[in-house]
């Protein structure tokens, strides 16, 4: 079958909800917006669903000219604030390492914190961040974990969730940028080396290794364990440490990208993963 398309999201805050969307702009950074907000402690440290999985209730919407975000969570009142790229930068951290942000203001601050329950600031990236992302393929990302874009497959969850013993795991849990259809096959994406639609193309980077988010309901916003890691951990062990799931890209050619485009692979690879065990 051919490769489409079958699902585009963006995450504008960094933990956050997901928009889906049908058509987009890519960039060296990845989707639009992808990622391009982060919420930080008073220290300036980032906050992820590990230890704040409340974040997932946080429903934030970048609108059309990149100028306004809208905040928007069950229980809480709606807010709008104009995306600030010009006040003095501060010191973030993400996984040990420092960046820069722009703090995004005292309502922006109060509303992240009232949702959390635990003072909160919402940060951008500034126009001129640089970041050097790693992997077979370097490139760039804005607050992401690693790597600009998160691609998986249909196949791959289906074949995960006929070894989950109790119900199917969602694809939201993994939090993808790019979802593929058409591929018969599981872990197809693990063979890829360039990924291409229409004029753009992407760059095989890395693993994209999984952690205790996966066991987040995206709903709700609370624990949902032990699947799916428990299940990922019996054949989907990578020779490197951890349980993989899906493969981060690095952006080699941005445009514009559709729900439906077709996908082909232009330079195969081999997997950096040990062959699966039998189920």
């Amino acid at each position: 079958m051919t490769a489409t398309i079958g699902e585009l999201i963006s995450y504008p805050i960094k933990g956050c909800a997901g928009t889906a969307l049908s058509e987009t702009r890519l960039t060296r950074a990845g989707l639009a917006h992808d990622r391009a907000f982060m919420v930080i402690d008073t220290d300036g440290l980032f906050r992820s669903q590990r230890q704040d999985p409340r974040l997932a209730l946080i429903r934030p919407v970048v609108d059309a000219g990149g100028e306004k975000l809208a905040l928007h969570a069950p229980g809480f009142e709606d807010t709008r604030i104009t995306i600030d790229l010009d006040s003095p930068r501060r010191e973030v951290e993400l996984f040990g390492r420092g960046y820069r942000g722009i703090d995004q203001g005292e309502v922006a601050a109060e509303w992240v914190s009232s949702v959390l329950g635990s003072r909160s600031r919402l940060v951008r990236v500034p126009p001129e961040h640089d970041r050097v992302t790693d992997g077979r393929t370097p490139g760039t990302s804005g607050y992401a974990d690693s790597d600009a874009v998160h691609v998986l497959s249909r196949a791959t969850l289906d074949d995960l969730n006929r070894r989950v013993s109790g119900p199917p795991v969602p694809m939201s849990r993994f939090r993808p940028n790019i979802v593929v259809d058409g591929w018969d096959e599981p872990h197809v994406e693990d063979r890829v080396h360039r990924l291409v639609a229409g004029d753009v193309e992407l760059g095989y980077a890395k693993l994209a290794i999984r952690c205790a988010v996966t066991l987040v309901d995206q709903r709700s916003g609370e624990g949902a364990g032990p699947e799916p890691l428990r299940t990922l951990a019996t054949y989907r062990r990578a020779a490197r440490g951890g349980v993989a799931f899906g493969i981060k890209f690095a952006v080699l050619r941005p445009g514009v990208l559709a729900v439906g485009d077709v996908l082909t692979v232009p330079a195969w690879s081999e997997p950096q993963l040990h062959e699966p065990r039998p189920a």
